[in-house]
């Protein structure tokens, strides 16, 4: 740094500054900097800045499964916004595993970065104490509420609820679920379930069990194996309510399959808006559930704990705008046809 600083003319101070992302720094004092380290191929020593801050600069996201397409573009989004305030993300996938994610909380690689992001499935509402740690937290999801953490989840149930009125409102009449998990009281499948039956009552249509098509984890496969026994037991139906955007891309290979019109004979909606809905034949009607404002709400969230003084401040519970978008296979050409507004809520005070 002190040769960065002879070459450029500045003092070491403001090389650190301007290695530091010092916002108020002349633009010709930077680029001379910039260039001394260039020329000089200067490199910050990250193990002595450690030591120094007692900061990494790193941050964990650590996700179920990265094959899906919702986490792959979450933790993209994460990436981005945590590469915008300076911060390197490392990437833990638990494969929905109680040990890996217990791990995760409580493990070994725990130092090595400053705060987590975490998304758990296997964990749930008995194992709150485990979410007492002593490092920057924030929870996404839907399989934890209450936890002494910062938490940013969905609009599930408003937003199921919003997707089965907007089938409703086409004219259909005998509405589908595809995803539902039995017996589950927890988690977006209990909360998504529970919006669909919300939205029947609200249409003015009786709830079926015999439209409740359960599938295990949401893949696909499982997706189009649900949509091929609702067919294949001779279920009258008319539109399809998808839990996941991948259940839908199954469910859609299954009706295609079946020589089954979509939309005409079968509407089709998901929920996730991931990028393969734009481009399934026909694409995809689904709920967006605000990803992108998720990813950055636990990136400024976390960033706010880490670098946080003084007293603690009351965790909060943030739920992000969702919208109904519309596509071919419910009939329409890509506009959002619904909004749910979310919120922040301030649920706790830390260490209360």
């Amino acid at each position: 740094m002190h040769d960065v600083a002879q070459r450029a003319g500045v003092s070491i101070k403001t090389v650190s500054n301007v290695v530091n992302g010092y916002p108020h720094i002349r633009p010709t004092t930077k680029e001379r900097v910039e260039a001394a380290i260039d020329e000089l191929g200067y490199r910050v020593n990250m193990s002595a800045r450690s030591l120094r801050t007692r900061r990494t600069g790193l941050i964990t996201l650590a996700v179920p499964v990265l094959s899906l397409p919702y986490f792959a573009e979450l933790a993209d989004a994460v990436i981005s916004a945590a590469d915008a305030a300076g911060w390197t993300v490392l990437i833990e996938q638990t494969g929905a595993s109680r040990e890996r994610e217990t791990e995760v909380l409580s493990g070994r690689r725990r130092h090595l970065t400053d705060g987590l992001i975490f998304s758990p499935l296997a964990l749930g509402p008995d194992d709150l104490d485990l979410f007492r740690v002593d490092f920057p937290l924030v929870i996404l999801g839907e399989r934890v509420f209450g936890a002494p953490a910062d938490h940013v989840t969905m609009n599930n149930v408003e937003a199921a609820k919003a997707a089965t009125l907007h089938l409703a409102s086409l004219g259909r009449r005998r509405i589908a679920v595809i995803g539902a998990h039995e017996g589950e009281r927890v988690g977006s499948a209990a909360l998504r379930t529970e919006g669909y039956r919300a939205g029947l009552a609200e249409a003015g249509l009786s709830f079926d069990p015999a439209l409740v098509a359960e599938a295990g984890l949401w893949h696909r496969s499982t997706g189009a194996e649900a949509m091929r026994r609702l067919l294949d037991d001779g279920v009258e139906l008319d539109a399809v309510f998808a839990l996941n955007d991948a259940l839908a891309l199954g469910a859609l290979h299954a009706l295609h399959a079946h020589r089954i019109d979509v939309p005409r004979d079968v509407a089709l909606i998901g929920f996730d808006d991931v990028d393969d809905a734009t481009y399934a034949v026909p694409s995809l009607s689904s709920v967006d559930p605000g990803r992108g404002q998720i990813a950055r709400t636990a990136v400024e969230l976390l960033l706010e704990r880490i670098g946080a003084t003084g007293d603690p401040a009351p965790f909060r519970r943030v739920v992000p705008d969702s919208r109904i978008v519309g596509r071919e296979s419910t009939g329409e050409g890509g506009e959002v046809v619904g909004v749910q507004p979310g919120g922040t809520e301030y649920v706790a005070v830390l260490g209360g």
